[in-house]
């Protein structure tokens, strides 16, 4: 519990009740000490209702901590800050969970007398240096501890401040909405070029689109997970008036109403479950888990009294009907999260509504989950927001500076989510050693950066996350894809699954293609996968199966050669062992209506600038975007072959000599078609192609999980 426990950070531009002590605070840090100095002692009551309008000058956040007062984050031990983060880091996730939740907010909501505060939570940090500023508004609850689940997580790249509204607080919704845009504007004017996140949650989506509203001009990100922007269409409206005639001595079973309503408990109680486990150990484990969460569950009646919850209704309603009256002044960028399974509030439909109401808006959609997401299982906020490309450190977001890597639950989530397909395929790893051994595996591919890989693209892009997988398990090192623009532009965007194959390659670092992201990525000593054939490569045409169709251009071979980086040509074959390509571009093209629309999107896509290669001529720059026609077939296999590395360090002839670069461009290309031809004749004598025979081995071999394959 100890390792829990979160510090309060407060700042004197409030009032506080004459009576206030900080109770809750000294509970809950396991302070001795009843001293209020670190806030002010300056108070207004109106009516009952505490106001915190600002009553001094600007001054230091404090952080309260081991019974005494020290600086703020800032002050930190600076050994403690990190300037990246390693592939495949701890991001903690699972292991604090709904229960976690429930008995810190039942010590934080005891009286006080205090008005609404910030806080940050000790296990969110220290964060990596230069990281930006996220303010958490809470839901209905107010105990500023709904991102219990995330806090590890978001506390290693953010500044996580989150706000705590005492339960007994009857603050209104428009001071809300200043001393909010207080906060902002103060830490705006201390870093102007960092954004500032406002994560709101429920009726904190509310409060975070009025701040945003009232400060157009700072640089602000809006991450709004099921925002109450829609209360006055909630599917509760009946049931509201009876809130207000149940008996007192009842109220304590609204708690368990509400937390059906509100969300799924076995989401909840999976979240620190390996769903890995074989099926006995994880129904045993979700039964404890169950059994503690009711158990809690008693909580929400201290965590929202009746009267609490009256007044927070009332408050929903006046949050509600603010933001909406505002949100033609909102200039941020903003990202809806979004559950179908909604009983609170009609999300899904609200997500779209204000997608089209604000100027820059993402939804994804999670049809799985409740009101209460983001604390409930498979749901990572930070994952979400890297998949989407909303991180970013400074005005502009850099694909290769800004960019985060993958975590250990990430990588995990990844191959759970996608070992169907890696059964499905049985991809074999073949590389080159510097004597020119073939070994199965990836021990011939160097493991210092920067390494390029050159190689076949294959039918849309088939071969992707298998060799993205392999790679970083076998070596450890991530592969940074260069991938088509068009991906990550508003036309991917009309289709907002919760997890789309486009986001999957963003979060694990693929990056538009452009000369500035190719060199920064390069001058950062990354291991980079490069498709010189590109979309006409992988959109090919029927019979091309397996031929490489290059352009007749050989910067990367110079830019490689600038930075010193080891070339890894390699070939891939597979992609009719899956598929057969019964509908190329020139069968669509034909088709009435279908063809306007392929020509029509890609007309869009040239005028946003989205094209690549449009000012080349001849075969590779006819790159037509569009979906074949697919049959499936029984699965086969996927082989891939790395072929000898090329190592250009100290070649500054290749970036001078275009004639010699030219030449070691063709030979990386004649070396990817030769291993596609070696890989070719060999799967002929692959006993275990077929899925079926590999199956079958897996069944009845406990020796090894890798399937054999033919010699080499």
């Amino acid at each position: 519990m100890a390792s829990l426990l979160h510090n309060f950070w407060a700042t004197p531009r409030f009032g506080l009740s004459p009576d206030y002590k900080p109770q809750c605070i000294a509970r809950f840090a396991c302070l001795a000490c009843q001293d209020s100095t670190f806030l002010s002692s300056e108070s207004v009551i109106v009516n009952g209702v505490s106001s915190i309008e600002e009553k001094e000058k600007s001054s230091p956040i404090i952080d309260v901590k081991n019974g005494h007062v020290a600086p703020a984050i800032k002050e930190k031990n600076k050994e403690d800050i990190q300037n990246k983060l390693e592939t495949l880091w701890d991001d903690g996730y699972g292991t604090q969970t709904v229960k976690d939740y429930l008995e810190i907010g039942s010590e934080i909501v005891k009286p006080d007398g205090g008005p609404p505060r910030w806080f940050t939570p000790i296990s969110a940090g220290p964060p990596l240096e230069n990281s930006p500023l996220l303010l958490f508004l809470p839901g209905m609850d107010g105990t500023g501890m709904g991102l219990v689940l995330h806090e590890k997580a978001l506390g290693k790249v953010f500044q996580v401040w989150s706000l705590h509204i005492p339960a007994y607080d009857r603050t209104p919704f428009d001071e809300l909405v200043k001393f909010v845009g207080r906060t902002v504007r103060m830490k705006h004017a201390s870093s102007p070029s960092k954004p500032i996140y406002l994560v709101g949650d429920s009726f904190g989506g509310c409060l975070a689109l009025a701040v945003a509203a009232h400060n157009p001009e700072i640089d602000l990100v809006l991450i709004l997970a099921n925002p109450a922007t829609s209360f006055d269409r909630t599917q509760l409206q009946p049931l509201l008036p009876l809130l207000k005639s149940l008996p007192d001595e009842f109220h304590v079973t609204v708690p368990y109403l509400l937390s059906f309503i509100m969300g799924d408990p076995l989401k909840m109680a999976m979240v620190n479950i390996d769903s890995m486990l074989p099926p006995g150990q994880i129904i045993q484990r979700l039964s404890g888990n169950l059994t503690d969460l009711l158990a809690h569950l008693y909580g929400l009646a201290d965590i929202i009294p009746k009267e609490t919850l009256l007044w927070k209704l009332k408050l929903l309603r006046s949050a509600s009907s603010y933001s909406n009256s505002r949100l033609h002044a909102v200039n941020a960028e903003v990202l809806v999260i979004a559950s179908g399974k909604d009983n609170m509030l009609p999300s899904e439909n609200e997500a779209q509504r204000l997608k089209n109401s604000l100027r820059n808006c993402t939804v994804r959609y999670f049809k799985d989950n409740g009101h209460t997401i983001l604390l409930e299982d498979g749901i990572n906020l930070l994952s979400i927001i890297k998949a989407t490309s909303k991180y970013r450190r400074s005005k502009r977001h850099d694909y290769v500076m800004d960019f985060l890597p993958p975590s250990k639950s990430e990588f995990k989530k990844t191959t759970k989510d996608n070992s169907w397909y890696f059964n499905f395929t049985g991809p074999v790893m073949l590389s080159t050693m510097e004597n020119g051994k073939i070994v199965r595996g990836l021990a011939g591919v160097p493991r210092e950066g920067p390494v390029l890989l050159v190689g076949y693209h294959m039918l849309m892009g088939l071969e992707i996350v298998p060799l993205v997988h392999e790679y970083l398990m076998q070596t450890k090192n991530l592969l940074r894809g260069i991938a088509h623009p068009t991906l990550f532009t508003q036309l991917v965007e009309s289709r907002p699954n919760a997890t789309s194959f486009v986001d999957m390659l963003k979060l694990y670092g693929a990056t538009p293609v452009t000369a500035s992201n190719f060199f920064k990525l390069l001058a950062t000593k990354s291991h980079v996968l490069l498709y010189p054939g590109g979309a006409r490569e992988a959109l090919h045409r029927k019979g091309e199966e397996y031929k490489v169709i290059w352009p007749d251009q050989q910067e990367f071979i110079r830019m490689a050669a600038k930075f010193g980086a080891t070339i890894v040509p390699f070939g891939v074959v597979g992609e009719d062992d899956i598929a057969q390509l019964v509908l190329d571009y020139d069968d669509l093209k034909s088709i009435p209506i279908l063809g306007d629309r392929i020509r029509s999107e890609n007309e869009e896509a040239a005028r946003n600038g989205f094209t690549v290669r449009g000012d080349m001529n001849g075969e590779i720059a006819n790159q037509m975007l569009y979906i074949p026609g697919l049959l499936p077939k029984i699965p086969g296999r996927f082989y891939f072959f790395f072929g000898k590395p090329i190592h250009t360090k100290g070649r500054q002839d290749l970036v001078k000599d275009r004639e010699k670069a030219r030449e070691l461009y063709l030979q990386v290309k004649s070396e990817v078609q030769n291993n596609m031809n070696y890989l070719l004749k060999k799967r002929e004598k692959d006993p275990y192609r077929n899925v079926i025979d590999r199956t079958l081995y897996r069944a009845f071999s406990a020796t090894s999980d890798d399937v054999p394959t033919f010699d080499f």
